[in-house]
């Protein structure tokens, strides 16, 4: 029977693929979905349906086919068949060309030594002579023209063929494959009636991850989530009923048990050759994406409905969305999170002489983003490309949003001494850092500054006499500090900071920077 896909769920690694159809009852109680992905999971097939008939039983077969049970794959085949055996004939005529200049240019060598001779001992013409010559040169050369020509044709039906390879081979389909079919079986109470069913079931070759556009202008902040679908099922999936599911369907549900935690205690291991041991390693290469702004007037976007399960959520499109087979990266709006930020600088100029905007955000909408890539702007720039980690609602999430030169720092070292005490010949180094922080915008400007002194991991050096100003709002017992500085336009504030390190007698000082 005939039965188009109507709807398609797609989950994080695979997809249910939902097919409706209609079909007589007179033909008898036993109807086929044929054509169907060699793939799909047995167990996900469903069939339901409306009718004067009952459903008494369900198979899925598997066969070999000699070509593919899809029409349009059959059709793309049979195409590749023709155009072969037109390359084929081609290269049957090439190769005949070839033998004919092979021929001539053989008889003109062995002809040229021959009316030379002739030529030599008054036997020949010379206008005799020129006649057969040229004749030779024409046909010669005819052979030449035509052979080249071919060539260039072979050249052209090879590229022809291996685009329709390219095709065949983004909708997985070969001259020999094996299909799936599911059997119907109904018991049938008026067989001049009709029946209309319903298939379901679960293929892999299917995805879908999130992406998200941020944009920061002042304290609004906007949030647009995207799916990208990518889908090598082997059917192209027209434009139907799209859904995106963040439930994750497996191949078997088992509540996790505990095992045991037994302790024992350490037995030597006997020594194994070398050659018992071996590995394999591989790597998963990245990609990375990019967008580029309009300067058109922005569009609001056409957002999908979202269903909050028990432990999923699903996007549905606001219209029919289709999906060829081999398709990567086909994007969908799915939501739009209108939010607030709270905008700040940090800088830790012992690193890097710079002022970084950045953008504290809360989560007050009610659904929780998946991890993803996020493209960045402020306002009308582009920031740059950051991941997303998942992000509950309630959750707090800081945006990197660049540079900002009207920011400037400045670390300077103000003091520095290295004496070595007469009586105990323990070595010691002062040090004293001065921080200035100018704010030269338009508008007053909240700074987080980070610096740190030295830790010691060894007895033998100390670290004193850590002095700060002004006092820090934070320090942490790794010798990190954290000033917040709140500036006004035009004003410059400055943060200081000292220590003193003591080295035992004879020990070398690692780590420390000049």
């Amino acid at each position: 029977m005939e039965a188009p896909i109507a709807a398609v769920t797609v989950y994080p690694q695979q997809a249910r693929i939902t097919r409706r159809g209609k079909a007589p009852l007179d033909g008898g109680p036993r109807l086929t979905f044929a054509g169907l992905p060699p793939a799909l999971d047995p167990a996900s097939v469903r069939v339901t349906g409306t009718g004067p008939a009952l459903i008494t039983g369900v198979d899925v077969r598997t066969e070999w086919h000699a070509a593919p049970a899809d029409a349009a794959l059959e059709a793309l085949v049979e195409q590749r068949r023709t155009d072969q055996a037109t390359l084929d004939g081609v290269l049957d005529d090439e190769a005949a060309e070839t033998m004919k200049v092979d021929l001539l240019t053989s008889l003109a060598k062995r002809s040229g030594g021959s009316f030379a001779k002739a030529l030599a001992a008054g036997t020949a013409e010379p206008s005799r002579v020129a006649e057969v010559t040229d004749a030779l040169s024409g046909r010669l050369a005819s052979a030449l023209k035509a052979r080249r020509a071919l060539s260039e044709r072979i050249a052209r039906l090879r590229e022809d063929l291996a685009a329709l390879d390219r095709r065949i081979e983004a909708q997985g389909a070969q001259a020999g494959r094996d299909s799936t079919s599911v059997v119907v079986e109904l018991e049938i109470s008026e067989p001049s009636g009709e029946a209309e069913l319903e298939l379901s079931y679960v293929v892999p070759g299917a995805s879908w991850e999130p992406g998200y556009d941020v944009r920061v202008r002042g304290t609004d902040v906007t949030v647009v989530s995207y799916g990208l679908v990518s889908q090598y099922t082997g059917e192209d999936w027209p434009e139907c009923d799209l859904a995106l599911s963040t439930a994750r369907p497996a191949v078997s549900v088992v509540v996790p048990e505990l095992s045991p935690w037994y302790l024992d205690r350490v037995h030597p291991i006997p020594a194994t050759p070398a050659a018992a041991y071996g590995g394999a390693g591989g790597g998963i290469p990245e990609g990375a994406r990019m967008a580029r702004l309009s300067a058109a007037p922005a569009m609001a976007p056409k957002l999908a409905s979202v269903e909050q399960g028990t432990t999923a959520v699903t996007y549905r499109p606001s219209r029919p969305v289709a999906v060829p087979s081999g398709a990567s990266g086909h994007r969908t709006t799915l939501a739009q999170l209108d939010l607030t930020a709270s905008l700040g600088y940090v800088t830790a100029p012992v690193v890097a002489e710079e002022a970084y905007l950045r953008a504290t955000v809360v989560n007050t909408s009610e659904q929780a983003l998946r991890p993803g890539r996020a493209s960045v702007f402020h306002d009308t720039e582009f920031v740059g490309t950051t991941v997303l980690e998942p992000w509950a609602p309630g959750e707090e999430l800081e945006l990197a949003l660049g540079v900002d030169d009207r920011i400037r720092v400045e670390r300077e070292l103000v003091r520095r001494t290295a004496s070595k005490a007469t009586l105990s010949g323990q070595k010691r180094r002062e040090a004293e850092y001065e921080i200035s922080v100018g704010n030269h915008g338009p508008r007053p400007a909240e700074v987080t500054v980070l610096d740190q002194a030295p830790v010691s991991r060894d007895d033998t050096i100390t670290v004193r006499d850590v002095k700060t100003s002004p006092d820090p709002v934070e320090t942490s017992a790794l010798g990190e500090f954290t000033w917040r500085l709140t500036l006004a336009p035009g004003e410059t504030r400055k943060v200081t900071l000292s220590y003193r390190v003591d080295v035992a007698k004879g020990v070398e000082l690692s780590g420390w920077r000049e």
